[in-house]
């Protein structure tokens, strides 16, 4: 109890001291760990419905991984701050060193914020912090879990209420043959599903925008390419595929007249699409989308309706929602359309199980 006399603010900082200043760490980390499943949560529900929304339901589950990464492991510090905070420090240690440099700092933070558990539970169990008093309400004994479950969940509802009328009345009439898209300027024939589409590779993904610009380079077929590529050991230089290579050895040209086969010498009837070709071709409910593309980077074209991952153009049960095109960005990245008229540019040695490919020619 103060003395008497004791002037007031005195009191405050005492109070400041002993009840609020040894609680702090823990508070803030809560907060922040709160706000990491927050964010997780609404990246997670995105890219689900975004990319994962394909085949059987477990091929979203992936999605969810960072959720619970985040939540479970709150949750534990919550109840068990020393326990919980080595737990967010391995997480964030192993975030900070395996995954690259944009990724660093977001496990450095995780790291500190396991820290903060850390000293939370240690000053706890040294008796510095006053537990909570049990006659306070329920609601402030327990703000911490329904903040951490109950935020992500009105975030995973809310992306969920605008995603789900789109992915649940999506369009797919099965029909995997070579289709005739036409409308908004273009009258072309898409390749059937072979080597002309949808052609996974043994590892498990389609082939990047090198594997197909380079096809036609001898030797003919996918796999390493004399004069590109990395040159020399270690760090040494990539040659990477240019528009012209596209151009003249790409994988389209050397497939059969019904799409079905590749073979040895180019038969140029098909080819790779043009950036824009596969913008004007986008569709929903069976519609042209009436989409124009107008050169933007990283933007989402305009159109009269949203188009989305609809056959005759998709595979509603392919895990593909993005098209590489003919053309070139840049030396190291190619463009590639999403089914939803976003133009974007990635890495031309890259390949990967959402990065497909459609080859097209003209009509009859």
């Amino acid at each position: 109890m103060a003395a008497l006399g004791t002037p007031v603010w005195d009191i405050q900082m005492m109070k400041f001291q002993k009840k609020i200043l040894p609680r702090l760490p823990g508070w803030l980390a809560s907060l922040l760990m709160i706000l990491f499943t927050v964010f997780w949560t609404y990246w997670s529900a995105g890219e689900m419905y975004h990319e994962g929304w394909w085949g059987a339901w477990y091929n979203r589950l992936p999605y969810l991984v960072p959720v619970a990464a985040t939540l479970i492991p709150t949750l534990v510090a919550f109840r068990w701050p020393i326990g919980g905070g080595i737990v967010i420090i391995l997480v964030g240690t192993f975030t900070l060193f395996f995954f690259g440099n944009n990724v660093a700092f977001i496990g450095l933070a995780i790291a500190l914020v396991g820290v903060a558990f850390l000293v939370d539970g240690i000053l706890k169990r040294r008796g510095t912090s006053d537990g909570i008093i049990t006659s306070t309400p329920w609601w402030r004994r327990r703000w911490r879990y329904l903040l951490a479950i109950g935020v992500p969940m009105i975030v995973f509802t809310s992306v969920s209420a605008y995603m789900l009328p789109i992915v649940l009345t999506r369009e797919d009439d099965g029909d995997r043959s070579a289709r005739l898209v036409e409308g908004n300027g273009v009258l072309l024939v898409w390749a059937p599903d072979g080597p002309g589409w949808n052609w996974r590779q043994p590892w498990g993904g389609y082939p990047s925008w090198q594997d197909i610009a380079l096809y036609g380079v001898a030797p003919v077929g996918m796999g390493e390419k004399p004069g590109y590529g990395r040159q020399g050991e270690g760090d040494g230089e990539i040659v990477f595929a240019t528009q012209e290579d596209m151009a003249q050895t790409n994988l389209c040209r050397y497939l059969s007249a019904d799409g079905t086969t590749l073979l040895d010498e180019p038969q140029d009837i098909w080819r790779m699409p043009t950036t824009d070709e596969v913008i004007r071709s986008l569709g929903r409910h069976g519609e042209n989308a009436y989409c124009t593309w107008r050169g933007e980077y990283r933007e989402r074209v305009k159109c009269d309706v949203l188009p989305d991952k609809e056959s005759p153009l998709w595979a509603t049960d392919q895990p593909a929602i993005y098209y590489w095109t003919a053309d070139s960005h840049s030396e190291e990245r190619g463009y590639f359309v999403a089914y939803n008229g976003t133009v974007n540019a990635a890495y031309k040695l890259g390949g990967n199980p959402r990065h497909s490919y459609r080859c097209v020619r003209g009509p009859d």
